[in-house]
């Protein structure tokens, strides 16, 4: 009974901010995988995780500052 007592308060913005961050991560952790390249595997992993346990604003944002270390240090050559 508790649990979907849980289900039932969960909102419409966490859903839709699990969906696209969890997609944008996934693509990470896929071109990761492919080029067998470290940074963006980890990356995608870390936003993964963000999303599932963050509320959605807090998600966004920490989504949007891994994919920027992740730009930077593919860009300084990491």
């Amino acid at each position: 009974m508790d649990l979907l007592k849980q289900l039932s308060s969960v909102h419409q913005s966490f859903i839709w901010a699990n969906l696209i961050w969890g997609t944008v991560s996934s693509g990470y952790m896929i071109y990761g995988w492919k080029q067998k390249m470290l940074i963006p595997f980890v990356g995608g992993l870390a936003m993964m995780a963000v999303s599932c346990f963050t509320p959605p604003l807090l998600m966004t944002l920490t989504s949007i500052a891994i994919m920027v270390g992740v730009w930077w240090l593919v860009k300084e050559g990491y």
